[in-house]
């Protein structure tokens, strides 16, 4: 059997899933676009799966009369689309999000025109932002570590 594990960014909510994941895709549609504050949302569809909360469970906000949205009351972290045909994760709530890569996009009516090109926009590594070094070199991450822990939250001496 294959599981998965993630949560959101603070570790006040974490989730396991035990069985195939293969139905990951990505939704351009106006209203997930607003729930992830993203171009689109990226999401892993648990059917067919066994999905548990292992720590906290999501807050939840009716974004329609037939879906609920699931995310961290704690830090804004999303982590879910439940509807009426079952429940998707948020992809990149998974501790190894590359391990999903999505098969298909939906609600492409909402794709925004420039999302097709941002694989041609200038990149660099973080370490080679020569002006954001000094910022970068006093950062302390609070953000919960890409794997289970025994406990929440960590300190943060």
């Amino acid at each position: 059997m294959v599981e998965y594990s993630g949560g959101c960014q603070c570790g006040a909510v974490r989730f396991h899933v035990t069985g195939t994941l293969d139905d990951a895709s990505i939704c351009h549609c106006r209203m997930c676009q607003k729930a992830f504050g993203a171009y689109y949302a990226p999401l892993v569809s648990t059917r067919g799966a066994a999905l548990v909360w292992t720590r906290g469970t999501p807050a939840r906000y009716l974004s329609s009369n037939l879906v609920a949205r699931g995310f961290c009351a704690q830090c804004g972290t999303p982590l879910t689309y439940e509807a009426p045909d079952g429940v998707a994760l948020a992809a990149g709530a998974f501790d190894d999000p590359a391990a999903l890569p999505p098969h298909i996009q939906y609600g492409v009516e909402g794709r925004l025109p420039f999302t097709d090109s941002l694989h041609a926009l200038p990149a660099r590594r973080t370490e080679e932002d020569i002006a954001a070094q000094a910022f970068l070199s006093r950062i302390v991450s609070f953000q919960h570590p890409d794997h289970d822990t025994p406990t929440w939250p960590p300190g943060r001496g």
